[in-house]
């Protein structure tokens, strides 16, 4: 089972993401976590991305590419993954097309979550970080942090800089240009699997589960 996720900032992946995790044991395949271990470890393609990202600037394709094809040349891959925030263009889509080809995988689906763009700007607006243990916590979800207080520590919670309408509003209409494209791709490749992420957690979750049993 060799899946991935797409959907906009808050459309909830990183949830349902832990929940594939969980219920089925795949690994979690993130250009975060790759590019992080990369440059730990040192390894050339890594070297290579932290020069970029020292000197402030996105990591070429190719890197990221070569990159992702290293995690997923790994044996415990072969029973399935899940990839989160990989591929963000059609470009990126098209060299892990290839990559797969070449490795003998491919996907079983592609889950698009689909929120409507108000609900994702309430969302995200609705994030509180707090300045002592740095927990991040959500108003909708939890009403009762509306005093400011983290329940967590009893910090001061804050709205970050780029949780604002403004910002957040920009994210959203960067992602419809480069990323929401995906959506057409993978449509076209008859892979495509939408799922209305407008509801309850629980409820999404079903329609997902639902879709990687077949």
């Amino acid at each position: 089972m060799n899946v991935m996720l797409l959907g906009a900032p808050g459309a909830g992946k990183g949830t349902q993401a832990a929940k594939i995790i969980e219920a089925y044991g795949l690994p979690h395949i993130s250009t975060g976590d790759i590019l992080r271990k990369a440059v730990a470890d040192q390894t050339a393609l890594g070297l290579e991305a932290k020069r970029y990202m020292d000197a402030g600037e996105l990591v070429p394709d190719e890197v990221v590419i070569g990159l992702v094809k290293e995690r997923l040349s790994q044996p415990d891959t072969d029973k399935g993954f899940i990839l989160d925030g990989f591929p963000r263009t059609v470009v990126q889509a098209d060299a892990l097309g290839g990559v797969l080809t070449e490795l003998g995988k491919e996907l079983t689906a592609v889950v698009s979550i689909d929120v409507d763009m108000q609900a994702l700007i309430e969302r995200l607006t609705a994030r509180r970080t707090c300045k002592s243990c740095k927990g991040i916590f959500n108003v909708i979800a939890q009403p009762e942090i509306a005093n400011g207080v983290c329940p967590a520590c009893d910090g001061e919670l804050f709205q970050r800089d780029d949780d604002t309408v403004e910002t957040v509003t920009n994210r959203l209409h960067v992602y419809e240009r480069s990323t929401a494209p995906l959506i057409d791709y993978y449509e076209d490749k008859g892979v495509l699997r939408h799922v209305d992420g407008n509801r309850d957690v629980e409820d999404v979750w079903t329609s997902v589960d639902a879709i990687l049993q077949g």
